[in-house]
């Protein structure tokens, strides 16, 4: 019978040490486990655009102001209160029916993006598929963020005439 060239107690810290190590992982999530994410928008056709858009899980359009790029912001102060940013904890993944980002804002806060555009909602849409920011001119211009072109209707076809009767 070999026996260990521990001590017996220096074994037990040590079973102890690596039994809590276990838990701790099992307990708290790490990097490898990655962060947390948050369902923030989904999709909707808009009649009015003719186009799919992105809105918050209540139906309100989302918008970007054209000349926010690249980290650059323009709505902040009063403008947040007409426009309201999307925004998410820090630390948190968004997640859409579409590829979203986060980018921070002057405030501190953390904004969802879609294509490196921050994103708000127009306090002046009243109601679920309303789009009454869409063209807002400002520094720039405020568009719906738009995710696909709404499917073609399909035309109706033309009915074939009867031909007049021909005199003989």
């Amino acid at each position: 019978m070999r026996r260990s060239a521990l001590p017996r107690p220096m074994r037990s810290a040590i079973r102890s040490t690596l039994c809590a190590t276990v838990l701790a992982a099992l307990l708290v999530p790490t990097a490898a486990t990655g962060q947390a994410s948050k369902l923030v928008a989904k999709q909707a056709t808009n009649p009015t655009l003719g186009r799919t858009i992105l809105t918050t899980l209540k139906g309100r359009t989302l918008y970007s102001l054209s000349a926010e790029t690249g980290g650059r912001f323009i709505c902040t102060g009063g403008c947040a209160s007409t426009w309201r940013p999307l925004v998410v904890p820090a630390g948190v993944k968004p997640t859409g029916p579409v590829k979203l980002g986060t980018v921070k804002r002057p405030d501190g806060r953390t904004q969802v993006t879609f294509k490196g555009r921050p994103l708000y909602s127009f306090s002046g849409d009243s109601k679920a598929g309303d789009v009454n920011g869409e063209g807002i001119k400002d520094v720039g211009t405020w568009h719906a963020a738009v995710t696909a072109k709404a499917a073609p209707q399909p035309q109706p076809q033309p009915q074939p005439q009867p031909e007049p009767p021909y005199p003989y």
